[in-house]
């Protein structure tokens, strides 16, 4: 079993894929740590700015 590489309360930066909404790009707080789905860890996660909540693979997050 693949271990998250990061916890609940951590601030990340979130990058969409290329065709995805630029707009929520940006800084990030993990929420809750999901299941591994297809081989991929989630998350869901809360933008700082806006409060705007979404699940989002961790190979779309990197440490802020």
């Amino acid at each position: 079993m693949v271990e998250h590489r990061y916890s609940v309360g951590q601030s990340v930066r979130f990058t969409p894929d290329r065709y995805a909404d630029a707009g929520a790009r940006g800084a990030y707080t993990i929420v809750k740590t999901l299941p591994e789905t297809g081989g991929v860890l989630q998350y869901h996660v809360k933008a700082k700015v806006d409060g705007r909540e979404r699940v989002v693979r961790e190979d779309q997050l990197e440490r802020s």
